[in-house]
């Protein structure tokens, strides 16, 4: 495990290294940490890359809300940072999480569950069970 209690100026100089693209963002894949499960895609700013390595709980940037989107606030699905890590180009992140319930929106444990099959999209994983 990753010891995230850098100071606040580390962070900053970190994050200085980081390319993020001409509309702010740079991309981050959520894995989970111990099973490689890869389980969505989305995209950060620097105040959310920011915010996740100093609170250790995942905060990405919802381009549809245009504001910063803690997961879980309104699911309870919350993301726990273990590692992050950056591409070799400074653009891409790649966020080894621990990941409470869900990781996608329509319940399902991630957001990659359909499949390109000969003929049709195939959905290969159906929703969570709720609790």
């Amino acid at each position: 495990m990753t010891d995230l209690t850098a100071n606040d100026a580390a962070i900053d100089a970190m994050v200085d290294q980081v390319h993020f693209g001409d509309n702010g963002l740079i991309t981050a894949i959520a894995q989970q940490h111990d099973t490689g499960e890869v389980l969505m895609l989305a995209w950060m700013n620097r105040e959310s890359l920011t915010e996740t390595l100093k609170t250790g709980r995942v905060c990405y940037f919802s381009r549809s809300r245009n504001g910063l989107w803690r997961k879980g606030d309104t699911s309870g699905h919350v993301q726990k940072l273990i590692e992050a890590r950056l591409d070799c180009d400074g653009d891409a992140v790649l966020l080894l999480i621990d990941q409470t319930g869900a990781a996608c929106h329509t319940n399902r444990r991630n957001c990659f569950f359909r499949s390109f099959g000969k003929d049709e999209l195939k959905v290969i994983a159906s929703p969570m069970a709720s609790t």
